[in-house]
C-alpha cells in the first residue's frame, strides 16, 4: 500500500504509511514511522542507498491510502499489526484465498528465506518454511538461534542481521525480546517478518486469526470476541486486538486471572479507536455472547522464578463441554496453540473447534505474505 510519494529525479515510494509532512523545500530524513514511535527507513530507500540517512529536497504528493483493483500492493516489513489498514488486509486475504488452491508453484524460484528463531516454535517456523518451499523458494534455517548461532558467542542482533541479509532475500525472525523485530528491520536492507518478539507482537498470527474469523463466521464487522487466558504476556491477543480494532462495531471481552489481565496500553488503544471492551470473570457468560472464544495458554516461560503466580493462574479458565453447551451454534473456539489443559480434548470433536483449521490457515497467509513481499501482489 502506498501511503505517499515524493517527487525526485528518481521516484521513491514508501511501502508503509509515513507520517504527513508539510510541503517544504528544506531537507528531510526519509523515514517511515511505526505506530510505536520508532522511526524506520522505507525498505526501498534502504535497498537503493543502503545508508543511514537520505537527505533530499522533497515535495509531498498525497495519494489515497487505499487498495483498488489493479493497484499493486507493496509491503516493506511485517513488524506490527497496526501497520495494516483494512484495504491492505483485504488484499492480503484475497491472495491467501488464491493460495488455498496451490499445492506446488515455482513463483518464488530463486528466492531464499532465512528463519532466525531465538525461541521455540512449531507452527510458525514450519508453516513459513512450508510456504516458501510450496512456492518454489529455498530456506535457510536456525531452529534455536540462542544456542546454535553466534548469539551464543555474544554477537549482537544487528551484526547477525547484517550477516544473514547477505545470504537471503527475506528474514523471518522470532526473538525473546520485545522490540527486537523493529531493531532488525532498522538494520536490514531486505524485508523482515516479525514471527513473535517476546511479549510484544505476533502480526502474522493476528493476520491468520482475522482470516480464520472471516472464513468461519462470515464477517468481521460486528463480531463479539472473548479473549481468554494469559492476556498480559500473550503477543497473539495483543496483535489481534490491534487488527480487529480496524473493523466496525467489534466488542472485546477480556477473561483472565488478575495477574495476567490485559495491559492498559491495549485498553487505551481500543478506547481511542472507539472500540468497546469489557473485563469479566465469568467465562460461561462471555462464551454465551460471543462469536469467537479465543483461548490462550498461561505462559509459564514469562513468569521467571514466580512459579507460585503461574500455578495460581493456570487452570482457572478452561474451555470444556460445559462451555460448548452455552455457546451459540455458529460460534467457534480458537487457540494460537500450543495448548496444555486450557481446552479439553473432548472439545476437538465439536465442529466449532476451529483451532486446527486456524493453524492450517497460517500456511496460506504466510504464502501470501512471502509472495507480496518478494514479487508483489
Amino acid at each position: 500500500m502506498f501511503g505517499a510519494s515524493f517527487l525526485f529525479s528518481c521516484p521513491i515510494h514508501f511501502r508503509v504509511s509515513p507520517p504527513k509532512l508539510a510541503a517544504t523545500s528544506s531537507a528531510y530524513h526519509l523515514k517511515s514511522i511505526s505506530p510505536f514511535g520508532h522511526s524506520r527507513f522505507s525498505k526501498k530507500s534502504k535497498l537503493l542507498h543502503k545508508c543511514d540517512t537520505i537527505l533530499c529536497n522533497a515535495l509531498q504528493v498525497e495519494n489515497a491510502p487505499c487498495f483498488t483493483v489493479g493497484q499493486k500492493i507493496q509491503l516493506g516489513d511485517v513488524i506490527e499489526a497496526q501497520q495494516f489498514e483494512r484495504d491492505t488486509l483485504n488484499a492480503i486475504f484475497e491472495v491467501a484465498r488464491n493460495m488455498e488452491s496451490i499445492e506446488r508453484s515455482q513463483i518464488l524460484k530463486g528466492y531464499i528465506m532465512a528463519t532466525l528463531f531465538y525461541e521455540p516454535s512449531t507452527r510458525t517456523r514450519l508453516s513459513f518454511e512450508s510456504a516458501m518451499k510450496r512456492l518454489g523458494g529455498e530456506v535457510l534455517t536456525t531452529e534455536n538461534a540462542t544456542e546454535f548461532s553466534s548469539a551464543a558467542k555474544g554477537e549482537t542482533l544487528e551484526d547477525t542481521i547484517r550477516t544473514v541479509e547477505g545470504y537471503a532475500d527475506v528474514i523471518v525472525m522470532r526473538h525473546f525480546e520485545r522490540g527486537a523485530a523493529i531493531r532488525a528491520a532498522e538494520t536490514a536492507a531486505i524485508p523482515v517478518i516479525n514471527a513473535g518478539d517476546g511479549p510484544g507482537q505476533h502480526p502474522t498470527q493476528a493476520l491468520l486469526d482475522v482470516y480464520t474469523i472471516e472464513r468461519e463466521i462470515g464477517k468481521l464487522d460486528g463480531i463479539r470476541i472473548g479473549l481468554v487466558g494469559d492476556l498480559a504476556n500473550g503477543r497473539t491477543v495483543r496483535s489481534l486486538a490491534y487488527l480487529l480494532a480496524k473493523y466496525r462495531d467489534v466488542k472485546f471481552y477480556f477473561v483472565s486471572p488478575h495477574v495476567v489481565k490485559m495491559k492498559d496500553d491495549i485498553k487505551d488503544y481500543l478506547t481511542s479507536m472507539g472500540v468497546e471492551w469489557e473485563e469479566s470473570g465469568d467465562l460461561m457468560e462471555v462464551a454465551s455472547k460471543c462469536d469467537v472464544v479465543y483461548q490462550t495458554r498461561i505462559q509459564k516461560e514469562r513468569f521467571g522464578e514466580r512459579f507460585d503466580l503461574y500455578e495460581g493462574a493456570r487452570g482457572k479458565y478452561i474451555v470444556n463441554q460445559q462451555v460448548l453447551n452455552v455457546m451459540q451454534k455458529h460460534a467457534v473456539v480458537m487457540h494460537p496453540l500450543p495448548r496444555l489443559d486450557e481446552i479439553t480434548v473432548e472439545v476437538d470433536r465439536d465442529p466449532r473447534a476451529a483451532y486446527f483449521r486456524q493453524a492450517k490457515n497460517g500456511l496460506y497467509i504466510r504464502m501470501a505474505l512471502l509472495k507480496i513481499l518478494l514479487i508483489g501482489w
